[in-house]
């Protein structure tokens, strides 16, 4: 039983997540989705679209990330109008 556990245990050599202990899947709700601002974090945008973290640095930093990626800096920011098209919640 994984809610036993605190966020960043390691069971069976697995760290928890904090959204496993919650009972949330790796997704977001259309509500979490149309509640984002202009611009969201790459792991933001990764969760939106169930990709992990390393495919989804590995997609933006090689221009090949589903919807528009702004580089800032080090930083990666996602456009939400894209990302909500994208996923066909467009207003």
């Amino acid at each position: 039983m994984i809610a036993a556990f605190a966020e960043g245990s390691v069971v069976d050599g697995v760290r928890v997540r904090e959204d496993e202990i919650a009972g949330r899947s790796k997704g977001m709700s259309r509500e979490e989705l149309l509640a984002l601002p202009a611009a969201v974090d790459l792991e933001t945008g990764n969760r939106a679209l169930g990709l992990g973290r390393s495919k989804g640095y590995d997609m933006a930093k090689c221009g090949q990330y589903p919807c528009r990626v702004l580089r800032l800096g080090n930083a990666y920011r996602v456009v939400t109008a894209d990302l909500l098209n994208l996923l066909g919640l467009a207003a």
